[in-house]
């Protein structure tokens, strides 16, 4: 059934874009804190001193931990949101929640890694909270036929947004006394401040412009709750059933792990590397411009060659990816992968993404998010911890790369598996 004011195309223009621009917003996070100058100022600034391999395993650790918070809550708080019918109010919480903590690493000083890593801890827990709900609500403003293009949307969108800002960022760590900052180190702290508001700016018009189906319910929250939980079981048990959405929830906490993994700690893996880490920022930087168009393009290719096929075609560049990493030694090959990942990240999340959507009861769109984001959270804990912990073990950080192979080509595995217009 179409939304209320949906055009003939499938959509309205006004509030797709409101919806996509809360991924141009908070991705602001996802490449200057968390891909970027988080890991980098981690390691040479709050873990001064530190062994490397250490303060890669308290890096991958905190991810984990914050992975596992989320993933407990995503199904339960999207269960409760389906039967109180306010997903907006609960991106609202998780929302400020991230902007608060990402602000204030920039007071975090010099040695206090415990403290960074707890603040960055709860940052992340708002950052993938907030999308459980970000993520239901495009199933309330499109329909399925257009999913893989208005899902690759708001994935451009935060690639380019998010490049934006840092590179903005970027510029003020390399040249600070251009902005009037003494130092890189105050450039940085402010960089971590520019991402709040910037977060904060661009998530007004998802609150503004974006309506979500009411739910005739007298509830309160308390009772809610209850509803949600009793129905998330439920739903839970049915999943069971539903062999090609348990197929493909499967497949996806696999092969996920390896994307979400490979954004999270490549900055990392190239400083145990010995790469500059300048080099590092720059080839970040490759990955969001070129990720822009690229998203765009496979969501042509999802409505073209199917939405499988587009993922398969993601995966198999990522392998390619992994494999040359292990054996990269030159900085100049950092910038070659950049280029490629690129190509493919955006458009292996925004297809899984559409592909769900198009699976799944739009009626429950919340609850089954919810579950979708747990087991993505649950195989960001696994690819992080693995890393850091093999690292730490074999004193070898290369050797880490095995582990996300292997998780892509499992996770391409099950999704064989799975048909596009399953029953659900």
């Amino acid at each position: 059934m179409k939304h209320a004011g949906a055009t003939k195309q499938g959509y309205e223009t006004k509030t797709v874009i409101s919806w996509a621009f809360y991924d141009w917003a908070n991705s602001a996070y996802a490449t200057t804190v968390m891909a970027g100058f988080f890991p980098v100022f981690f390691k040479q600034y709050w873990s001064a001193g530190t062994d490397v391999h250490v303060s890669t395993f308290n890096l991958g650790t905190a991810n984990s931990l914050a992975s596992v918070i989320v993933a407990l809550l995503a199904p339960v708080l999207g269960s409760i949101a389906d039967q109180w019918g306010n997903k907006k109010r609960f991106l609202l919480f998780f929302a400020v929640m991230g902007m608060v903590m990402t602000g204030s690493l920039g007071f975090v000083a010099k040695g206090e890694w415990l403290v960074a890593i707890f603040l960055y801890a709860f940052a992340n827990i708002g950052f993938t909270g907030g999308n459980v709900f970000y993520d239901s609500l495009m199933v309330c403003i499109v329909e399925k036929k257009k999913m893989d293009f208005v899902s690759a949307l708001g994935y451009s969108l935060g690639y380019l947004g998010g490049g934006i800002l840092f590179a903005i960022n970027v510029v003020m760590a390399l040249k600070p006394h251009l902005f009037g900052f003494p130092s890189a180190v105050e450039a940085i702290r402010i960089s971590f401040f520019s991402v709040a508001v910037w977060w904060a700016l661009f998530s007004v018009p998802i609150f503004l412009f974006v309506r979500e189906p009411k739910v005739r319910t007298a509830q309160s929250v308390t009772d809610a709750a209850r509803s949600g939980m009793k129905q998330l079981f439920s739903t839970f048990r049915e999943i069971r059933k539903l062999k090609h959405i348990f197929l493909f929830l499967v497949g996806y906490w696999c092969y996920i792990d390896g994307v979400d993994t490979t954004v999270i700690m490549a900055v990392d893996y190239g400083l145990s590397l010995g790469f500059d880490q300048t080099v590092l920022i720059k080839a970040l930087l490759i990955t969001q411009f070129i990720g822009f168009p690229a998203a765009i393009l496979f969501g042509k290719i999802g409505e073209k060659l199917g939405t499988r096929i587009g993922i398969f075609i993601g995966i198999t560049v990522y392998v390619a990816v992994a494999i040359w990493g292990y054996y990269m030694n030159d900085p100049a090959e950092f910038y070659v992968l950049a280029i490629a990942v690129g190509l493919v990240q955006g458009g292996v999340q925004s297809l899984s993404r559409s592909l769900y959507g198009k699976m799944i009861p739009s009626e429950n769109a919340g609850e089954f998010f919810g579950f979708y984001n747990m087991l993505g959270k649950f195989a960001a804990v696994l690819g992080p911890f693995l890393m850091g912990i093999t690292s730490l073990l074999t004193g070898n950080a290369r050797c880490s790369i095995f582990a996300i192979i292997f998780l892509f080509v499992t996770g391409a595995f099950m999704l064989a598996f799975v048909k596009e217009n399953g029953p659900r």
